[in-house]
């Protein structure tokens, strides 16, 4: 399998932002991909929430999605959407954050929610509340493509192997981790927590990434990876925008995991803990 990775600087445009993703997928497809994956937010990325609630559609009205569908058959190729922000699709009246694999038909194969909500307070006085303007999902999400069985997560998800876990009981081989990671953590934690997700779980991992200056002031770090099931890391692409590819070969997954077998020796553990 060829990936093309799209590691973008997503703007409060969404019309701009779906004409990049569309112009990489033409671009893609020359060079012989079989997908292009792009970032957390590629639609359209924007902290300030009161401009944000006057741009944001529910799926069936959004412009980026209907874009990427439409490049996605024009093309024939595969499309992994990192996600998009959508309101109106929550009984709760919170967006989702929600991840979509598009076929070469430019139909919708799958999509998945973020589970995992950034919620903090630091000692800087900086604070950050996802879920108060975003829901949760509930759902785990793999999707059968015909490379592969891929696994949903996106960015903070991957601070939680329970997920990964799941992903991998059912089958994922290729575990997806689209992002928008900030600076400080992307330096600290970024490539170590990926390299353990593709080794513990013997996959292949592809997080693609925004990058750069942001419209809405903000910095994210960049670095889109592919790493193999030994976490040997097949492609960085540092701080640069633009495409990036890798080729998988997939038949590594077997090979690593008969080295270490650590899929087949899983046991289930209770959550009960004997304190002595």
């Amino acid at each position: 399998m060829r990936a093309a990775l799209f590691q973008m600087t997503s703007g409060i445009d969404p019309a701009a932002n779906a004409a990049a993703i569309a112009k990489m997928a033409a671009r893609a497809k020359s060079e012989g991909a079989d997908m292009l994956l792009t970032p957390e937010m590629a639609g359209y990325l924007d902290r300030d929430r009161q401009r944000a609630a006057g741009t944001l559609k529910p799926a069936a009205e959004d412009i980026v999605l209907a874009a990427v569908r439409d490049a996605a058959a024009k093309h024939g190729l595969w499309i992994h959407l990192g996600s998009i922000p959508l309101k109106d699709e929550r009984a709760d009246g919170r967006w989702a954050n929600r991840s979509f694999m598009i076929d070469d038909k430019g139909q919708i194969r799958a999509h998945y929610d973020k589970i995992h909500l950034f919620d903090v307070d630091l000692a800087t006085g900086e604070s950050w509340r996802e879920s108060s303007v975003y829901g949760p999902g509930e759902q785990v999400v793999a999707v059968d493509t015909p490379w592969a069985r891929m696994g949903f997560s996106i960015c903070y998800d991957m601070r939680f192997p329970d997920l990964y876990r799941a992903l991998t009981n059912a089958g994922a081989t290729v575990l997806l981790a689209p992002a928008a990671f900030t600076v400080p953590t992307g330096r600290a934690h970024w490539h170590v927590l990926l390299r353990a997700r593709a080794i513990e779980a013997g996959c292949f991992v592809i997080a693609t990434a925004q990058v750069g200056h942001h419209a809405d002031g903000r910095v994210t770090y960049g670095h889109s990876l592919v790493i193999d099931p030994w976490g040997e890391v097949l492609l960085d692409m540092k701080e640069e925008t633009g495409l990036g590819f890798a080729n998988l070969d997939l038949s590594r997954i077997e090979d690593v995991r008969s080295r270490v077998p650590a899929i087949a020796n899983r046991r289930k553990i209770s959550e009960e803990v004997s304190l002595t």
